[in-house]
């Protein structure tokens, strides 16, 4: 993948001011809205973010759960699932800079991680 800096796309279930506060901090996020994403499947979601090359950030911990365990068993890439907690955006955030200071775009293939 060669990628250094992580970049985000959020499912529907995660506020959209995060990608705000996001790209207000210099790193790239794209919103399923932004993306004509709405309304689609979980699957359609994941297979959205890794068509995009994208890490997808969710609140949607046992689907996107299954989903990664699927994608293990059948061999698929995707480029990490990061299950956040549902707090604030401006707390959602918090953490989220914390982790994406410390974690490079290849670190995350393949990986789920929680915040």
């Amino acid at each position: 993948m060669n990628g250094l800096f992580i970049e985000l796309y959020l499912d529907e279930d995660v506020h959209v001011i995060i990608a705000d506060l996001l790209q207000g901090r210099g790193f790239s996020a794209t919103t399923a809205r932004d993306a004509g994403q709405l309304e689609k499947s979980d699957e359609e979601q994941l297979a959205y973010a890794v068509s995009q090359r994208k890490t997808l950030l969710t609140h949607n911990r046992h689907d996107f759960e299954a989903l990664a365990r699927e994608y293990a068993s059948a061999g698929k890439t995707h480029y990490g699932i990061i299950l956040a907690v549902r707090h604030s955006p401006y707390e959602v955030v918090r953490r989220l800079m914390r982790f994406l200071n410390h974690v490079t775009a290849d670190e995350m293939q393949n990986q789920v991680r929680y915040i």
